[in-house]
C-alpha cells in the first residue's frame, strides 16, 4: 500500500497536526489511530445505537437489530481485548462482566441491550482515559537540557565537540551561562550556580583546583577546566539514570473499579447463573448480567476523579491524572526540599548597611544603577530591590568586568564599585563592616560591598528568605491529615535546622545528595504512603519515587515538573494543602458514587433475577441509575460545603495597596536597626534618631494603623473570625506604644547630645522596636497578605 492522503489535520507521531505536505503512512496511520482508539471507539458505538433508534421508528426492524448487532460486536471485541489485558496483568477486572452480558445480549436475542451496554462500556473507556492521561516525557527534558557539545581548547584554538567525544585529561573551556558539559577540574576561579544539583540557591565561588559537576551553570566570567570523567560518567547523567530507576520502580495507579471485581464479579455469575437453574430461562441470566453491567464504577468514578483534576487546577494545581490523584490523597508523609519550595530560591536583598554620612537607600540607587546593566544573579535581586523601593536609577557610564572581583563604572559623576570585600575594603575594615560581615555570617548571607568615589561606602546583604506562606501551609497540611514533616536538603545543617524550627517540620536531613535524597523516600515509604515537594533537577529522582511527587512549576525546573505526578502552577506552596483535600473529596466523592450505583444495580439485579426486568428494560435502568451515579459523582467540581466566599475585587485592590506601603516602609524598618548601632556612649549625637523618629511617626505609624483599619477586617474574614487576626492586632498596638516611648525620650532629651543611661534605653528601646517589627512583618506576610491573596476572587 502506498502513502495515503491525508483527509484531516494531524501529526501521526502526536495524532494532533501533521505534516505540510499532508501525506502519511500506514505506520503512521496506525499509530494515530491507536492513539485515538477511545474517541473512536464511543463515536462509532454511539452513532451505531442512534442509527439503530431511528430505524426502530422508522419501522426498518431488520435495519435496526443489524446496527445494534454491529455496537455489541464492537463492544464485545474491546471488552475481550481488555479482559485479556487485566488477565495478562493478573489483576482482577469487572470488565468480565461486560463480556458475559454481551454475549449473553447476541445469544438471546438483545441487541438493544447489547447496544446500550457498548455505548456505556466506550463512554466509560473514554473518560477514564481523559481522567488517567499522563504524559510519560520525565527523562526527555532531562536530556535536552544536557549539553550536546563542549568546546575544546587546543593551543590558541577552540574546538567544538560532541560532548559524546571529550576524553579524560582534555582541556575545555565554558562561557558565561553555559551549563558545565562533564565533570572536571577548575584551572582557574569560577562562579557556579550550582541549584539545579544541590539546591543552594546562592552562586558558589570555586578556587582554582576545586572539582566542579557537570549540569552546574557558569554564573560568572568564562573559565577553564580539565575533564576529570566522560559524559557518561559524569555527575549529570547519573542523575537521569536515577529518574529512570525511580521511576521504574513507581506502581501502576490500579482503577477504583477494579477493587470491587475481587467480590462483584463472583456474585453476579452466582446469582445469574442461580436465575437461569431456578427458571431453566437463559433470558433472565441475561438480564440479570445486564444491569449487573459495572458502569456506575466504569464512568461514575473517573467523572469524579476529571471533578477533582478540573477542581485542583482552579487552584493553580495540575494534577496529572486519576491515579495521581489517589496517590496524593492517600499520603500521610511529606518531604519538602528547601530551596524555592520552603524558600524563595532566589537571592533577596536582606538589608543595607552603610557609614555614616551615606543613606542606605541612596547606596542602593547607586548599586542598582550599575548593576542594571550586570547579568549577574545578585545584579537582579540589588536592581529588584530598588524597585521595590521605587528609587530612581540612572545609566551608568564606563562599566567594565574585573575579573574575579566585581563591577566598575560610573553613575551619576560618581565612580561606584561592586564586588568582594578584599577588592573594596582593601587592608582597612571599618566597624560598619565588621558588623556587616559578621552579621552576613550569622545570617548565612551573602553580602556584596560597594565603594563610592574609591572609598568604602556599605554593604548589601542578600539571602535566601523563607516563604511567607510555609508555616502556615505546613499547619493546614496537618489539618488535612499530614501526619509527619521531613525536610530534605542539600544545604548546611545550621541553615537547615534554621529553616525547618520556623516553618514546623518533624525532621531535618541535611547536606543530602540526589541518591540519599532517594534513599530517605525509601525509608519513610516503608512506614506510610509519601508525598515528596520540590523544584529543582535534584529534586526529579525523588519526586518519580515517592508515592507522590509534587513540583514548583511556577519558577522552578521543568525536567522536576515532569517527573512529578502534582505540579503547581502558581507560586505559592500553600495551594499543596488545598490540592490534598480537593484529592480527598473527590476520591470521597468517587466512592459515594460507585457505591450507591452499584447498590441500585444489586437491586435491580435481584429484580432481573426474580423475572421482572427483561434485558432491554433492564438496559434502560440501568442506564437511570448511571445518570445518578454520574450526578452524584459531579458534586466534586463544586466547592465543599462551608468554603469561605472568596474577596471581592475592591478588597483586593485594598491589600494590594497595603502591600505596596508595606514594602515601601521596610527600609524604615531596617534604618532601625542601623540608627541604633550608631549610637555610642560618648556624647551620642541625637540628630540620626530625631530624623528616624520623624520617618517613624509620618510614614511607618500611618501604614500600622491602616492596617489595622483596613487589612485585619480582610483576614478576618479570609479566615472566618476575629480571633485569628488577634496577634496582629496587638503588635499593631505595640509597635505604637514602643514609638510613643521613644518620642518621649527623644523631646525629654534637651540637650544636642546625650550621653550615659538615655543612651543605653535608647539602644534598648531601638533594638526592642526592631526586633517587634521584624516580627510584625513576618506575621504580616504569613497570615495577612499571603491569605488575601489565596482568596482572592474575580474583580
Amino acid at each position: 500500500m502506498g502513502p495515503v492522503r491525508q483527509v484531516g489535520p494531524f501529526d501521526p507521531g502526536s495524532g494532533r497536526g501533521g505534516p505540510q505536505d499532508g501525506w502519511v503512512t500506514r505506520a503512521g496511520l496506525v499509530k494515530y489511530l491507536k492513539a485515538n482508539l477511545e474517541p473512536w471507539l464511543f463515536g462509532v458505538s454511539a452513532a451505531l445505537l442512534g442509527a439503530g433508534l431511528a430505524a426502530r421508528v422508522a419501522r426498518a426492524t431488520g435495519a435496526a437489530d443489524g446496527l445494534w448487532i454491529a455496537a455489541t460486536v464492537i463492544g464485545l471485541v474491546f471488552s475481550v481485548t481488555s479482559t485479556a489485558r487485566a488477565l495478562l496483568r493478573r489483576q482482577p477486572s469487572v470488565d468480565v462482566i461486560a463480556l458475559l452480558a454481551l454475549g449473553g445480549a447476541l445469544v438471546v436475542g438483545e441487541p438493544f441491550a447489547g447496544a446500550m451496554i457498548a455505548v456505556m462500556l466506550a463512554s466509560g473507556a473514554l473518560l477514564e482515559a481523559r481522567a488517567g492521561a499522563r504524559a510519560r516525557r520525565e527523562l526527555s527534558l532531562l536530556v535536552a537540557r544536557a549539553p550536546q557539545t563542549a568546546r575544546l581548547r587546543q593551543l590558541d584554538s577552540i574546538r567544538e565537540i560532541p560532548v559524546a567525544q571529550v576524553a579524560l585529561g582534555d582541556r575545555l573551556m565554558v562561557g558565561s551561562g553555559e551549563i558545565v558539559p562533564v565533570d572536571g577540574r577548575l584551572l582557574g576561579p569560577a562562579v557556579l550556580d550550582e541549584s539545579a544539583l544541590t539546591g543552594e540557591p546562592l552562586p558558589v565561588e570555586r578556587q582554582s583546583g576545586d572539582d566542579v559537576r557537570s549540569g552546574v551553570v557558569n554564573a560568572g566570567p568564562g573559565f577553564d577546566l580539565v575533564t576529570t570523567a566522560t559524559a557518561a560518567e559524569s555527575t549529570y547523567a547519573g542523575v537521569v539514570r536515577l529518574v529512570e530507576a525511580a521511576q521504574a520502580s513507581s506502581a501502576p495507579f490500579v482503577r477504583t473499579a477494579d477493587r470491587f471485581a475481587l467480590y462483584f464479579v463472583p456474585l453476579t455469575l452466582a446469582l445469574a447463573g442461580g436465575a437461569w437453574l431456578a427458571s431453566g430461562d437463559a433470558v433472565r441470566a441475561v438480564a440479570v448480567l445486564v444491569v449487573a453491567t459495572p458502569c456506575p464504577l466504569l464512568l461514575a468514578a473517573p467523572i469524579a476523579i476529571m471533578s477533582g483534576l478540573s477542581r485542583a487546577a482552579g487552584v493553580g494545581v495540575v494534577i496529572k491524572g486519576g491515579g495521581a490523584l489517589e496517590k496524593l490523597a492517600a499520603g500521610q508523609v511529606m518531604l519538602f526540599d528547601k530551596t524555592g519550595t520552603l524558600t524563595q530560591g532566589r537571592p533577596e536583598v536582606a538589608d543595607v548597611l552603610t557609614r555614616s554620612d551615606l543613606e542606605a537607600d541612596e547606596l542602593l540607587r547607586l548599586a542598582a544603577s550599575l548593576d542594571q546593566v550586570s547579568p549577574h544573579v545578585l545584579a537582579g535581586a540589588i536592581v529588584s530591590a530598588a524597585a521595590r523601593r521605587r528609587l530612581p536609577l540612572s545609566a551608568p557610564d564606563d562599566v567594565s568586568e574585573v575579573h574575579g572581583y566585581g563591577l566598575q563604572g560610573r553613575v551619576d559623576g560618581h565612580r561606584i564599585r561592586i564586588g568582594k570585600a578584599a577588592w573594596i575594603l582593601g587592608d582597612d575594615t571599618p566597624d560598619w563592616a565588621r558588623r556587616a560581615q559578621r552579621r552576613a555570617e550569622i545570617d548565612s548571607a551573602l553580602a556584596v560591598f560597594v565603594a563610592v568615589d574609591d572609598q568604602a561606602a556599605g554593604a548589601v546583604l542578600l539571602e535566601d528568605p523563607i516563604r511567607p506562606d510555609a508555616p502556615r501551609m505546613l499547619r493546614a497540611l496537618r489539618e488535612a491529615g499530614i501526619s509527619r514533616v521531613v525536610l530534605l536538603t542539600g544545604d548546611r545543617r545550621d541553615v537547615a535546622e534554621m529553616v525547618g524550627r520556623i516553618v514546623g517540620v518533624d525532621e531535618v536531613l541535611s547536606d543530602c545528595d540526589p541518591a540519599q535524597k532517594l534513599a530517605a523516600i525509601g525509608r519513610e515509604s516503608v512506614a506510610a504512603r509519601t508525598i515528596m515537594v520540590g523544584d529543582g533537577i535534584n529534586d526529579a529522582p525523588a519526586l518519580a519515587a515517592a508515592g507522590a511527587g509534587v513540583a514548583l512549576a511556577a519558577r522552578g525546573s521543568t525536567a522536576s515538573s515532569e517527573a512529578a505526578d502534582v505540579v503547581l502552577t502558581v507560586d505559592r506552596i500553600d495551594a499543596i494543602a488545598a490540592a490534598i483535600l480537593i484529592a480527598r473529596r473527590s476520591k470521597g466523592i468517587a466512592l459515594q458514587a460507585v457505591l450507591t450505583g452499584m447498590g441500585l444495580s444489586l437491586v435491580a439485579m435481584a429484580m432481573a433475577a426474580a423475572g421482572l426486568l427483561v434485558p432491554a428494560v433492564g438496559a434502560v435502568l440501568q442506564e437511570g441509575i448511571d445518570v445518578l451515579a454520574i450526578v452524584i459523582a459531579l458534586r466534586a467540581v463544586l466547592p465543599a460545603r462551608g468554603q469561605r466566599a472568596p474577596l471581592s475585587g475592591a478588597e483586593v485592590a485594598t491589600a494590594a495597596t497595603l502591600r505596596a506601603q508595606h514594602e515601601a516602609v521596610l527600609p524604615v524598618v531596617e534604618l532601625v536597626c542601623t540608627v541604633a548601632d550608631g549610637l555610642s556612649d560618648d556624647n551620642a549625637d541625637l540628630a540620626p534618631v530625631r530624623a528616624l523618629l520623624h520617618r517613624l511617626e509620618a510614614e511607618l505609624l500611618p501604614h500600622e494603623r491602616a492596617d489595622e483599619q483596613e487589612l485585619v477586617p480582610l483576614v478576618a474574614r479570609a479566615l472566618g473570625g476575629s480571633d485569628s487576626t488577634a496577634g496582629l492586632s496587638r503588635t499593631h498596638a505595640e509597635i505604637e506604644h514602643q514609638i510613643n516611648r521613644l518620642h518621649r525620650l527623644v523631646t525629654g532629651t534637651e540637650a544636642t547630645d546625650a550621653a550615659g543611661g538615655d543612651v543605653v534605653e535608647l539602644r534598648r528601646l531601638l533594638y526592642g522596636l526592631y526586633a517587634i517589627l521584624r516580627l510584625h512583618n513576618a506575621q504580616e506576610d504569613e497570615g495577612a497578605i499571603t491569605l488575601v491573596s489565596t482568596h482572592a476572587g474575580p474583580s
